[in-house]
């Protein structure tokens, strides 16, 4: 179960259930039917992760031989199994919890999950792809309602994860200064957006601001170390942390419209997460 656990990189999906938190929230359809969706959500994740690994299994050979399929530790077609179950679950789960509406999101989620690890991934496309998966993991979360108000949000998502994949891409060998400094632009732009103005009042009103600037602390700062020296450890920390910090980023949106308990909630999550990735890397 620990090398299983290692192939879908565990402790990364604790930042999943926050993507259909936010849709719901975003929406005004937080109910019976929101932890379903987060556990399809987390299926097709975690499908994901062990297709990602099944199809890098020969350059992994090369650069990251301690990983379970070239060390022996899990099979090729394990991987493969367990990624298309898993992708049956998340599917099966969307339709018990959410019916059609559901599966008509679950679906393309699913197919963007597998064209991303198959064809996108190391492509010019590949931020993107992986972008427009947790933009529709959020609209997930919003099916039940009007998708139509969930969409600044899963743009939002959208753009925090288009600048973790855009650095996860040079975490092996480094990258250039501009990558951390181009993505820290963005962060900056998506903590602006998740702090934005609301209608609540008292400290209500002001949990956005600061979870939106705890976000920004635990996400900035290595990257503003990655633009200082942006070799590769320093990189992967920056990545790490963009999947740890993610939670805290759900939290913000969440309590933007209103659901501050679930914000809460959310802001327990990652301190958890970091606590996780400590032992099995996220990354």
């Amino acid at each position: 179960m620990g090398d299983l656990a290692e192939l879908v990189r565990a402790p990364a999906a604790l930042s999943v259930p926050g993507d259909v938190l936010v849709g719901a929230a975003t929406s005004g359809t937080l109910g019976r039917r929101t932890p379903g969706l987060a556990a399809a959500s987390v299926c097709l994740y975690l499908a994901g992760m062990a297709a990602n690994d099944w199809a890098d299994r020969e350059v992994d050979a090369v650069e990251r031989p301690q990983r379970p399929i070239p060390s022996g530790r899990v099979s090729p077609n394990t991987a493969l199994g367990l990624a298309a179950g898993l992708t049956a679950a998340g599917l099966g789960l969307a339709a018990w919890a959410g019916g059609r509406r559901a599966v008509a999101v679950a679906a393309p989620l699913a197919g963007a999950v597998w064209v991303y690890d198959l064809v996108a991934k190391n492509s010019p496309a590949g931020p993107a792809a992986m972008a427009a998966c947790r933009g529709l993991d959020v609209l997930l979360g919003a099916c039940g309602g009007s998708v139509r108000r969930a969409l600044p949000a899963a743009a939002t998502v959208a753009a925090h994860t288009y600048t973790v994949t855009a650095l996860s891409r040079r975490e092996m060998a480094g990258a250039d200064r501009r990558l951390p400094v181009a993505t820290l632009a963005g962060t900056l732009a998506v903590a602006a957006t998740a702090a934005g103005a609301n209608q609540a009042k008292g400290w209500r009103a002001l949990l956005p601001v600061a979870l939106a600037g705890l976000y920004l602390n635990h996400y900035g700062r290595p990257q503003v170390r990655a633009a200082r020296r942006p070799d590769a450890p320093q990189v992967r920390a920056a990545v790490g942390s963009g999947i740890t910090g993610l939670p805290t980023l759900q939290a913000a949106l969440t309590a933007r419209h209103g659901a501050s308990l679930v914000a809460l909630v959310l802001t327990a999550a990652a301190p958890l997460a970091r606590r996780l990735a400590r032992r099995i890397s996220p990354t």
